[in-house]
């Protein structure tokens, strides 16, 4: 465990490639309804933290997180964070699950996770990396802070947080439409 400030981490809500089960990484889509709905939940858990703490909020750049901030966030302002992005996921990016075990069987075959698929494409930013650059964001962090961000990179956040390996990190759920909150190498959910 790493001693870091207060993290209320928030996943993005559902999009159009989440529902196709599509890799993103790195690439653009939209919110579905239910991840419109996802980001009014968050905005109702995150209102009376944000009225009475007032934190700095950090974002990542990708539409889909910056939409969910705008939602969940009401009028809080907050930063555009560039290390906030979703782990580049390479080759894989753009497309299906599906896809990838039909052109990449030797991969599909030795992962059992999406942040170890992920991980794993041809040409992607691969864990060191994604851990690197994740880490680095965190030891910057100077006060209790709102990150809004990815599934797999929010894996790593918490992971970190909480001191686990990276299977560890691998086997936390992913959900949207809720509240992570970190703190003393905890973990606790808001829905």
């Amino acid at each position: 465990m790493r001693d870091f400030p207060k993290i209320w981490f928030l996943r993005h809500g559902q999009t159009e490639w989440n529902a196709e089960q599509r890799v993103q990484g790195q690439l653009e889509s939209d919110l579905t309804e239910l991840g419109i709905a996802h980001a009014h939940r968050q905005a109702e858990l995150m209102a009376p933290i944000l009225r009475d703490q007032r934190p700095p909020c950090l974002v990542s750049p990708l539409r889909r997180a910056q939409h969910t901030a705008r939602i969940a966030l009401g009028t809080q302002s907050f930063v555009t964070e560039p290390a906030l992005a979703e782990v580049y996921a390479g080759q894989f990016q753009g497309l299906t699950l599906q896809e990838i075990a039909a052109r990449y069987p030797e991969i599909d075959a030795r992962v059992d996770t999406h942040l170890d698929l992920f991980c794993a494409a041809p040409e992607g930013e691969g864990f060191a990396a994604l851990h690197d650059r994740i880490l680095g964001l965190l030891q910057r962090l100077e006060a209790p802070t709102v990150l809004v961000a990815h599934g797999l990179l929010g894996q790593v956040v918490r992971g970190l947080i909480c001191g686990l390996e990276r299977d560890e990190m691998a086997a936390l759920p992913n959900e949207q439409g809720c509240v992570y909150v970190l703190e003393e190498g905890r973990e606790t959910v808001l829905r």
